[in-house]
This record gives structure tokens, sequence and C-alpha cells, in this order.
């Protein structure tokens, strides 16, 4: 079985990889992940000034993930100094370098970046309902690097075509589909409070249930723009990421259930694809990209 996969001109042996979080917020915790062979390596989002994240910032609900993560607690200068050479000299696979999350701070990041990074996704966390930042934000990066240019789009965005649209005309390269849903609330009924540290105790919902979210967004965009997608949002399983493929995704991200359930489940992924595209007989994962039947 051939589970190859070419992104934006970014060669992986497999379409797994893992999403920017907290498990690839430092060489150590990316190295644990690249050791259980994923195709490429997303590192935890940078931006200009370290992140304060409310503790605790992960809950394990049934199935899923409410967090109230911000981006990376350290500042940018440790990643340029230290982290980023040694996860480029280390991972062995292509890295993409998450960035937010205005056009001024990814002009001014990217620069020192780039000779770290095969690629970079750009997480803006836009929730309005005007696509024009949208666009701004990957001609920021865009206009300084030849690299391709993700652009991470929220669940939340009225016509997730007419942004991803947006995000191709400012000059990314593929588009990432979905960020976490929410905000939500979880609540502990002996305390009577929220699992989490965020000042309300609302967090973002990530993992399983919102799987079916996030497979409709990424058949709409791919039948929106002609780039490729990077699916992600509820991976659990060698099943999931096909279904993803099926909708429309050349490649995948997982995080929540790697949160949950240990590391190890990006090689159980990976060991089970071959058995899962036997059964549908598929032998190459490309060959299935965008094969859902949207007619019935």
């Amino acid at each position: 079985m051939d589970l190859s996969t070419k992104i934006a001109g970014l060669d992986l042996e497999n379409p797994l990889m893992p999403a920017a979080g907290p498990l690839t917020g430092s060489p150590s915790t990316i190295g644990r992940v690249t050791d259980r062979g994923v195709g490429a390596v997303v590192t935890k989002t940078v931006s200009t000034e370290a992140a304060e994240v409310p503790k605790p910032a992960i809950a394990r609900l049934d199935g899923g993930v409410l967090n109230c993560e911000k981006w990376a607690e350290e500042p940018p200068e440790k990643w340029i100094d230290d982290y980023y050479p040694e996860i480029s000299e280390n991972s062995g696979v292509p890295i993409i370098v998450s960035l937010g999350y205005e056009p001024e701070q990814v002009k001014e990041l990217i620069p020192e970046i780039e000779p770290f990074a095969d690629a970079f996704e750009l997480s803006s966390h836009y929730l309005g309902r005007d696509p024009e930042p949208i666009r701004k934000i990957a001609g920021a990066a865009t206009e300084i690097t030849e690299k391709p240019v993700f652009v991470k789009l929220s669940p939340h965005v009225p016509d997730l075509g007419e942004f991803a649209s947006a995000a191709v005309d400012g000059g990314a390269a593929g588009i990432v589909a979905i960020n976490s849903v929410g905000p939500g609330l979880d609540i502990d009924l002996e305390e009577l409070n929220s699992p989490l540290g965020s000042e309300d105790g609302y967090g973002w919902l990530s993992g399983p249930p919102i799987k079916p979210l996030a497979l409709q967004a990424v058949n709409e965009i791919y039948n929106s723009v002609d780039v490729p997608v990077i699916g992600v949002g509820g991976i659990a399983s060698a099943r999931d990421l096909l279904q993803f493929i099926a909708a429309g995704a050349s490649g995948t991200q997982m995080l929540s259930s790697a949160i949950s359930n240990g590391v190890d489940r990006y090689s159980e992924i990976l060991r089970d694809l071959p058995e899962e595209m036997e059964k549908i007989g598929v032998d190459e994962v490309t060959s299935l990209v965008g094969k859902y039947d949207n007619s019935r």
C-alpha cells in the first residue's frame, strides 16, 4: 500500500501529522511524535509575544477535549534561538511552522524563522463575517516567503468556501480546516465550577465530537478552491483519516486523540491504514482524495 502524499510541493511519507498544540510545543515533545512515524510536523503556534495560558488549560471529556490553550508560552526568541534549530536538525520530516495572528506579526516573524521551515501555517482564529482579513494575512506571508503558506480556518465563519477563496486570493498554497469549536463549557457538579482555568471557565472543543463538522468543512472547501486541503478535527482511527481523505483532504492532522490516549495513537493509526485501505479497495491513499459522492 502506498501511503505517500504530496501537499503544495511537500513530500510526505504518509498523510498523518500532529496539529499545532501541546504535543508540538518543544523539541522533546516533537521528538516523541516523530518517533511514531508521522509524515510531517506542525509546530505549536508562535506569535510575537509569549502567551499567558490559564491553568488548567485542558480538560478531557467523554470522547473529546475542551481547552483554553493559547499560543506558545515561550517567547519567539526562545524558538528562533533554540527550538527551531533543534527541531530542524532532528525531525527528519517536513516542518510546518504555525504562526499567528495578525499580518504585522507574521511579517515580523517569518524572516527569522524561514531557515527552519518547510512551510507555514497561519492560525488567524478569525471569527468575523468579512473574509478580507484572511486575504490580508495570507498576502502578508506570501509577500515575504516563497515557501508554501497554509491558512487555518475557523468553522465559525459564515461561508467556508468564500473564506478559503480569500486565502487563495492572498496567495495561500493550501487550506487547513478546521480549528476547534466553541466556546463550550463543562461543569463539575460537586464543585460547581469548570475544569478549566480560564476566567469564565469556557474553552474550545476538539476531538471526535467535532468530526462531522470538520468533514463537512473539508468537503465544502475542497469543492470551492483548487488548492490542497489539510483536514483536522476528530480523527481517532485509520478509518477516520480515510474519511477525511475521501472528503477532499490531501493530508490530515490529529491532536486531541493523542492527548487523551497517548502519542502511540499516531503509530497505531499508521499501522492500521493499509488494512483499512485494503477493505475499501484502495492501493494508493492519493487515489481516494475527494471521492465522496456529493450527488446523494
